[in-house]
């Protein structure tokens, strides 16, 4: 197996070790330590496009996979959440659709859209927002907590001269009057629209009328109502041979339109879903259920993570086990200076602060929590946005690159080069479970 240090070109570059054809695990030095196997030691977090399925097809190993995965009644032996950036359903939808591909149940509770966390940001729920997407964004907003929604196509019909791109959709003959509508507090971007173009003039209308689109612009503010994004993956991987364009690819148009109009820079109060650390901190609270429902009485300890994106599986698990390293380096701190009176010596913490962007707008969601897991660990597979097929690795593993880095991440994250290192490489998810199994000395079958 290798372990890859360095993407070239395309990914950020990594560097490769061969170690032979013992497939050992590699973990961060600060989390290394003899486990005591058995239960409530861990968790699975699986990305679904490009790791489980490709479209609307099972990728191969992918259902023999969760057979091994459940026992003969059907319940799952370790806590399972599948962890997806897409935002255009109800996690009800997505349980089905996966239970008939994967083959086995799939509840809505192991469901996490990317979405999802904004059921926490209760601050902005009473508020007017314009949401964004495609699908049933506004069933899913009052789902999630939102009682006064606006969508794209409401707006459009509220104000029908706005949208006038497509010559076919312009009003013909004479113009109708304004409906008008109250005024918006707040944009939510759910994902991916159809019309690209609809979306962003209307969203661009809104951000510089301060929420009433009707009146004139005003391209000389220097703030806006707030916007709340999901989903920030540039490119995702579907049934073709080549990656997608992704909601974070209609991102960068809206931030650069905004720019070019303003002169000033989009800002987010919240960049949800992966590789965000608040996504990561809820799909720990869905793992916890998950193991209270098996009877496990322990916290669980450690976390896998598999996923097919560099920019977004692999950045956002390694950089939540950035987060737990800190908290847990910060809560023995407190214990140290509590125990020794306020005159333990303080231990220098020379990891990067995370932005609040990199935090994801909720930073305080597990800051109460006492058990926190220890780690989290990354698993590149191979049949997704990653391949090992087109992409080249260098044959020196000291080599480094330091031109021509392409970062596919978001404009408001960092690029750091060590959060896209995986803790592995494998082919595939089959591969990636027997692999976790193995080291936690648990039978898979």
């Amino acid at each position: 197996m290798q372990r890859i240090r360095a993407f070239k070109s395309v990914w950020p570059l990594m560097k490769t070790i061969r170690e032979g054809a013992a497939k050992q695990a590699y973990f961060p030095s600060s989390t290394t330590r003899n486990y005591s196997h058995g239960p409530g030691s861990f968790g699975l977090l699986f990305d679904i496009d490009g790791v489980l399925v490709r479209g609307r097809t099972p990728i191969p190993g992918a259902q023999q996979c969760f057979r091994n995965l459940v026992d003969r009644n059907g319940k799952y032996k370790v806590p399972v959440v599948f962890v997806t950036n897409a935002g255009n359903s109800m996690r009800q939808a997505k349980a089905e659709l996966l239970s008939h591909m994967l083959e086995v149940e799939v509840s809505p509770d192991q469901v996490m859209m990317s979405h999802s966390p904004l059921r926490m940001f209760t601050q902005f729920h009473k508020m007017c927002v314009l949401v964004s997407g495609q699908g049933p964004v506004e069933e899913v907003a009052h789902n999630l907590g939102f009682e006064d929604v606006i969508t794209i196509e409401m707006l459009r019909e509220a104000y029908p001269i706005l949208d006038v791109v497509d010559h076919n959709r312009r009003p013909k003959d004479h113009i109708p009057p304004t409906k008008g509508l109250r005024p918006i507090d707040a944009v939510i971007l759910f994902g991916e629209p159809i019309r690209w173009e609809t979306n962003l003039q209307l969203i661009v209308d809104v951000l510089l009328t301060n929420g009433s689109p009707d009146n004139t612009w005003s391209s000389t503010q220097s703030s806006h109502i707030p916007i709340l994004a999901c989903n920030m993956d540039l490119l995702w991987m579907a049934e073709a041979k080549n990656p997608r364009f992704g909601h974070g690819m209609f991102l960068v148009c809206l931030e650069n339109l905004y720019k070019k109009v303003t002169g000033c820079e989009l800002k987010y109060d919240a960049l949800i879903g992966k590789p965000s650390v608040v996504t990561y901190n809820y799909a720990e609270l869905l793992i916890r259920k998950q193991a209270e429902r098996l009877g496990w009485s322990t916290p669980v300890k450690r976390l896998y993570a598999i996923g097919d994106n560099p920019m977004a599986d692999i950045y956002g698990a390694n950089l939540y086990n950035r987060y737990l390293q800190a908290s847990h380096h910060t809560k023995a701190q407190m214990q140290a200076k509590s125990t020794s009176g306020g005159t333990a010596s303080q231990t220098v913490d020379d990891t990067p602060k995370m932005t609040s962007a990199e935090l994801g707008g909720a930073s305080g969601i597990n800051a109460a929590q006492k058990d926190l897991p220890e780690g989290c660990v990354s698993i590149l597979v191979c049949t997704g946005v990653y391949s090992k097929v087109q992409e080249e690795l260098l044959s020196d593993p000291k080599q480094t690159v330091t031109e021509q880095r392409i970062f596919h991440g978001h404009r408001d994250f960092r690029f750091d080069p060590i959060l896209t290192q995986p803790s592995f490489v494998v082919q595939d998810v089959k591969e990636a479970v027997e692999l976790v199994f193995k080291h936690e000395g648990w039978p898979l079958q």
